[in-house]
C-alpha cells in the first residue's frame, strides 16, 4: 500500500470513529446555497465561507470555471435540492493563469506525462505518446481573473436553464490574506430579477 493511500485510510478511520449523527443530515443543503470555486488545494471553502457538513453544495474544478459540467451541477442544485443563491469564487495566483489553450493542447499532443514549468514557461519532459483529443476541449484558461469571474457569472446568468430569481455573486479569494473580494460588475450581472 502506498504512503498516501495509507494516510487517507487512517484519516478516514479516525473521522468515521467520531462521525456521530452526521449520517442523518438531509440531502438538500441546510443553508440553501452553492459555491463554485477552484480545486486549488490552498482554498478551503468550509473555512472561508463558514461551512459545516450539510450546509451548502461546493462545486470545484480547475479555475472554478462555469463549464458545462459546473452549470449542470448548479442546475441540479437548485432544481432538485433547492439552493437559492450561488457564489462564483475564483482566486489570486491561480494555475489556470500560467498557460493558454494552445499551450495545454501542445503539451498533451507531445505526451500524457506530467509537464514542468520554469522561468521560460511550460515544457513537456514525457516520452510517452500524446493525444490530439485535447484539441476538442475548451480549457477555460484565465488571462484576467476579474474578467473571468464576470464572464462566468454572465455565462451562468444567461444560461437557458438558470432562473433569473437566483442571485449569483462574483468574488475573488485572495490566497495571501484569506479574504473574499467582491467583483461588483459580476454581482451586478448576477442580480436576481
Amino acid at each position: 500500500m502506498g504512503q498516501i493511500l495509507a494516510e487517507v485510510l487512517a484519516a478516514n478511520q479516525s473521522y468515521a470513529s467520531s462521525f456521530g449523527d452526521k449520517g442523518s443530515l438531509a440531502m438538500p443543503p441546510a443553508r440553501r446555497f452553492t459555491v463554485l470555486t477552484c480545486m486549488d488545494a490552498r482554498l478551503d471553502p468550509a473555512k472561508f465561507a463558514g461551512l459545516a457538513e450539510g450546509d451548502a453544495h461546493v462545486i470545484r474544478n480547475a479555475g472554478g470555471r462555469a463549464s458545462d459540467d459546473a452549470i449542470r451541477s448548479l442546475v441540479i442544485s437548485y432544481k432538485l435540492l433547492g439552493t437559492r443563491e450561488w457564489f462564483v469564487i475564483h482566486h489570486t495566483d491561480c494555475g489556470m493563469e500560467t498557460f493558454t489553450d494552445d499551450i495545454i493542447r501542445g503539451l498533451l499532443a507531445n505526451s500524457l506525462e506530467t509537464a514542468i514549468i520554469d522561468e521560460s514557461g511550460w515544457h513537456d519532459v514525457g516520452q510517452s505518446p500524446g493525444s490530439t483529443e485535447a484539441a476538442y476541449i475548451d480549457w477555460l484558461t484565465i488571462q484576467d481573473q476579474v474578467q473571468s469571474i464576470v464572464e462566468d457569472v454572465q455565462r451562468i446568468r444567461f444560461h437557458p436553464l438558470v432562473p433569473r430569481t437566483i442571485p449569483i455573486y462574483g468574488f475573488l479569494y485572495d490566497v495571501r490574506t484569506g479574504k473574499l473580494i467582491e467583483v461588483p460588475e459580476a454581482t451586478a450581472i448576477g442580480r436576481a430579477s
